[in-house]
């Protein structure tokens, strides 16, 4: 199918539409596809899958947000197995503080139906609360919008500062398999490239998509907040002199690689999110940055180890369990550093739990 759309475009394809396809081609791509991602099993494991102890308090700073605003909906996207919906519910549950909606932004069917059958297992009482959406209406009203590791995954486009100015990446065919060519793009995205001010050789991603769609959820938003937890950098780090290469990661079966034309549509195709960009994007929109940080100080901000010691496992290996919970969460070694917590806001006028322990807004 790819290589039947690059012959009717001449030749060539930009990578952004290559990494849209591999992922989302309606029953081909990566996540609308039916084989297992996400846990041990599958191909990579999210931070909601490890336990409980994230959902909580994430939980925590919805209920913030909704309370402010005097309720209103929640809007997860890329709601995965449904373990950080199940989480959230339930912790919102015992807060007195559930949302009108649960709505869920997912485009995979089958994903779909685990996300069902995994609320309706963790938390029945509240499945009447929770609806599948197509698409996004014109007006979100007040709301709480989650997104756990959905940027990385939204289509980039690569490129290449050659003898001095910068060509976008595009995918040409090259014997059974795919290969890359440099050449021009849109004006405005070669003049952020030119912006940057990058070596000859530097190839690295820009990311209209992820700050788009910032943009668009700014503009349907009357009051409320935007919670983004992702991998990524501030953009001085994003564009390191030494981060030649850019930071383009393919996974399949908890193995990492560079090379996106193996296994396509059976492999993950992600980009560490640049926060900077999608700050400015917020802002440029109206919202406010009312927090950055790292993941684990935005869970222990959050109340993680008060939240870990109401746990009380029972037995040694579910004490090691919880233990190991945590270190995975914070750990700089795992998810603590290299995971980013961002909040943009409209009309909110007070803190927000998790972001009060280590701002790191001046960064962007």
């Amino acid at each position: 199918m790819i290589r039947a759309e690059i012959e009717a475009k001449g030749g060539a394809m930009e990578f952004s539409r290559f990494m849209e396809l591999a992922l989302y081609a309606p029953g081909l791509g990566y996540y609308t596809a039916g084989q297992q991602k996400f846990g041990e099993q599958g191909d990579f494991v999210t931070a909601p899958e490890l336990g409980g102890l994230f959902a909580a308090c994430v939980a925590r700073c919805c209920h913030d947000g909704l309370a402010q605003c005097g309720g209103g909906d929640i809007w997860e996207f890329g709601a995965g197995t449904g373990a950080l919906a199940a989480g959230l519910l339930r912790e919102l549950g015992r807060r007195d503080g559930l949302p009108r909606r649960y709505r869920i932004m997912e485009l995979s069917p089958e994903l779909r139906a685990r996300q069902r059958r995994r609320l309706e297992r963790a938390v029945p009482e509240y499945v009447d609360r929770v609806s599948w959406e197509d698409a996004l209406p014109g007006d979100l009203g007040d709301a709480v919008i989650v997104a756990n590791e959905v940027l990385d995954a939204m289509p980039v486009m690569r490129f290449c500062v050659d003898d001095g100015s910068p060509r976008l990446v595009h995918v040409v065919p090259r014997g059974s398999s795919f290969g890359e060519s440099l050449q021009q793009g849109p004006a405005n995205q070669l003049a952020a490239v030119a912006g940057l001010g990058l070596a000859k050789g530097y190839c690295s991603e820009l990311h209209p998509a992820a700050a788009a769609w910032v943009a668009s959820l700014a503009e349907r938003l009357r009051r409320g907040l935007l919670l983004i937890v992702d991998y990524g950098y501030p953009e001085r780090e994003y564009y390191h002199p030494q981060r030649t290469q850019g930071t383009l990661m393919c996974h399949y079966r908890h193995r990492a690689h560079v090379d996106p034309y193996r296994l396509v549509g059976l492999q993950d195709i992600t980009a560490h999110v640049n926060f900077s960009a999608i700050a400015r994007s917020g802002v440029d929109a109206g919202l406010k940055l009312t927090g950055y940080t790292s993941q684990a100080a935005f869970l222990i901000a959050a109340g993680l180890l008060d939240l870990a010691a109401r746990e009380e496992p029972a037995g040694e290996a579910a004490r090691l369990a919880l233990t190991r919970q945590v270190q995975r969460l914070t750990s700089p070694a795992e998810m603590g550093e290299s995971f980013k917590a961002m909040a943009l806001s409209k009309d909110l006028q007070r803190p927000l739990t998790g972001f009060g322990l280590f701002d790191q807004r001046r960064r962007l």
